[in-house]
């Protein structure tokens, strides 16, 4: 197959989780045997070699409301060019990361069959960035739901969601994967204080970084390593046992890690009505040995019982209900590391790419019969 992978709005860097997920996922198809590139539309980024390769069509981001329009007219410019691109290059399917609409996008659906990867509830996602997004998400979001060929859900509960089922899309759930090999495991730490790890970013609503400053008041003891923020927003002072790292890569980003006796993943998936996902940042801790904490229904690793890893409540006050029960799991996991054995088969990416190769191959035979 000639795959083009479209990917919507967003710099897609070659660190950044996200980008390491596509980058994963480009080589696995093409040492498939699979022609693929990427087609990336992006507003402008301060370093352009950051990004992943591939056809790239940038837009300007401009301040203010007249700076809106402008921005709105140039993202669409830069769309118009992308999907001339894609066209050009004569692919036999698309796959396409689910974004909100932009025009023209249409027209992709034109070209041939468009397979989405569905990543989140976008109507609950949305609505969190204010009246106007959401109710624009809302009306235009048929735009690409109708038009597709199917839908890879990374999660049963996205599969199954009104939302997307009212489209009648042939979908199949395909949780996010790592290559194993790009994540050796680490020897199990020796501190004296137990040590948790946080993994995120700005802006994302689900992460609920703030509900760790309530943690470290809880448990003094607890060293709580928060990696991706440089701050906490509308938090001052924070507690002496959290250390934000910010953002960090390569051997800074595995140091910090070295040092983990635990991790804790997305805090407030509740924020964006979701109770099941497949986060990277716990397939990365998870592939290195280091014990995890769940605060929501993992689409992969829900069926595993094991000691070294700890599952808590999806919901706002799970941090103040739990904070005892966290402590004392990070202290009985000190010195331990979760067997990768127990986890490779579920988080392993290249069993997980060649199913999502034979959706995307059977949506295209399909296609060709219809």
């Amino acid at each position: 197959m000639r795959i083009a992978y479209v990917s919507l709005h967003w710099p897609r860097t070659i660190h950044s989780g996200v980008g390491k997920k596509i980058a994963s996922q480009i080589n696995a198809w093409q040492a498939a045997g699979h022609e693929t590139r990427l087609f990336l539309h992006t507003h402008t980024v301060e370093n352009p070699a950051d990004l992943l390769p591939g056809t790239i069509e940038t837009y300007q981001q401009i301040p203010g409301l007249i700076g809106k329009i402008r921005t709105e007219i140039d993202r669409s410019r830069a769309l118009s060019r992308l999907i001339t691109q894609v066209e050009g290059w004569q692919p036999d399917c698309i796959y396409m990361r689910f974004n909100v609409y932009a025009f023209p996008l249409e027209r992709l659906f034109r070209i041939a069959p468009v397979i989405l990867e569905v990543v989140t509830n976008d109507l609950e996602q949305h609505a969190t960035l204010g009246m106007g997004y959401g109710l624009y998400n809302r009306l235009t979001r048929r735009m690409s739901l109708k038009r597709c060929s199917g839908m890879v859900c990374i999660s049963h509960e996205l599969a199954i969601h009104p939302s997307f089922t009212r489209y009648r899309k042939p979908v199949t759930v395909v949780g996010d994967g790592i290559d194993l090999s790009l994540f050796p495991p680490l020897p199990a730490p020796q501190n004296l204080q137990p040590h948790l790890v946080f993994i995120g970013s700005p802006g994302n609503l689900w992460h609920g970084v703030e509900k760790l400053v309530t943690l470290a008041q809880s448990c003094p003891d607890l060293i709580i390593d928060v990696i991706g923020y440089d701050h906490i927003e509308n938090i001052k002072c924070l507690p002496g046992n959290i250390h934000l790292h910010g953002y960090l890569s390569g051997e800074a980003y595995r140091s910090i890690l070295a040092q983990a006796d635990a991790a804790i993943s997305s805090l407030s998936l509740h924020a964006i009505g979701m109770q099941e996902s497949s986060p990277l940042k716990t397939r990365e801790c998870a592939a290195l040995g280091i014990p995890l904490i769940l605060p929501y229904r993992d689409t992969d690793l829900d069926s595993i019982d094991h000691p070294c890893i700890l599952r808590i409540p999806n919901r706002p006050d799970n941090l103040i209900t739990h904070a005892k029960v966290i402590e004392q799991f990070v202290r009985d996991v000190q010195g331990k590391r979760l067997d990768g054995v127990v986890v490779r088969d579920a988080i392993d990416s290249r069993e997980k790419e060649n199913r999502r190769l034979k959706f995307i191959q059977h949506m295209l035979d399909k296609s060709r019969l219809s």
